[in-house]
């Protein structure tokens, strides 16, 4: 009985990641696209390519998508890898297969809509355990060849590299900003698909499996843990609480580890206004 509703959980997210990629699809096909905005990414980096030397998107997003997983695999694990893998080429697919329309020459509302479709999706994907690769990867990548910048850094240098190219090639600064606009608008869409306008999360694990459960979340997810002691008036036992704090991609993948090695663990969530310290924002002096 348990194996099945392992089945049937497993292909539920399967069939979600790929109505969050076939949105993708639609947003790059049908709004930013038809209007050069490159609102970061492999997907901003493929819309530019396309526009000057007429390589098709679907194309780009293999050639580029491909060998920063084979690089970055072992960092995911090995369900998120998969599903990586999985909505990598299924994202190629949708974007060959939809007809190009343009619904819009206005460049807010594609900036916008594409924006909102593109961000959905993307939370979609996150929230069901996957990635698009990407900037994320690459980001990774660049952090453990640079450990003195943190993949988020990394991650905004790539965005905004994409950015500023889109509007050199259209020349027209104009397209450098309305792809910044999208970009802030799939950000916050990620942000309320999972669950919460605030960019980082503060985890309070309480469980029996502390050692497990810390190694897991350090080696996958590569955030520090702290371990608190703590004990249940109830029961009268000890236990530790870990504190982890994480960004939104990895937020689902941090709920999936502690079930997987304490089904019995008590999970609270809260949102963090600020975080100072080793791999967030430093504090100016």
């Amino acid at each position: 009985m348990e194996n099945g509703h392992k089945w049937y959980k497993a292909l539920f997210s399967y069939v979600l990641i790929a109505i969050g990629v076939f949105l993708m699809a639609i947003s790059l096909v049908y709004f930013l696209a038809p209007n050069t905005i490159a609102p970061g990414g492999v997907t901003g980096f493929a819309v530019v390519l396309e526009k000057t030397v007429g390589i098709p998107i679907y194309i780009t997003n293999l050639a580029v998508n491909i060998p920063l997983f084979l690089l970055g695999a072992k960092a995911l694990g090995k369900s998120t890898a998969l599903k990586t893998l999985y909505a990598t080429f299924l994202l190629s697919l949708f974007i060959k297969v939809l007809q190009p329309m343009i619904l819009t020459h206005d460049l807010l509302l594609s900036a916008i809509f594409g924006g909102v479709l593109m961000g959905i999706g993307l939370g979609v994907v996150f929230k069901f355990g996957g990635t698009t690769g990407g900037t994320d990867l690459a980001g990774s990548i660049l952090n453990k060849k640079f450990p003195n910048l943190s993949t988020a850094t990394f991650m905004t240098i790539i965005d905004f590299c994409v950015v500023i190219f889109a509007g050199v090639v259209e020349k027209n600064i104009e397209i450098s900003l309305y792809s910044v606009i999208a970009m802030f608008v799939i950000m916050k869409v990620i942000d309320m698909i999972l669950e919460g306008i605030g960019y980082l999360k503060g985890f309070y694990i309480v469980t029996t499996k502390a050692e497990e459960v810390s190694q897991r979340l350090m080696v996958e997810i590569e955030r520090g843990v702290t371990a608190l002691k703590g004990k249940g008036m109830y029961t009268k036992e000890d236990k530790d609480v870990l504190l982890c704090v994480v960004n939104r991609a990895q937020f689902t993948k941090v709920k999936e580890i502690v079930k997987e090695v304490d089904p019995f663990a008590f999970i609270m969530v809260s949102e963090m206004s600020e975080v100072l310290g080793e791999g967030f924002t430093e504090e100016k002096k």
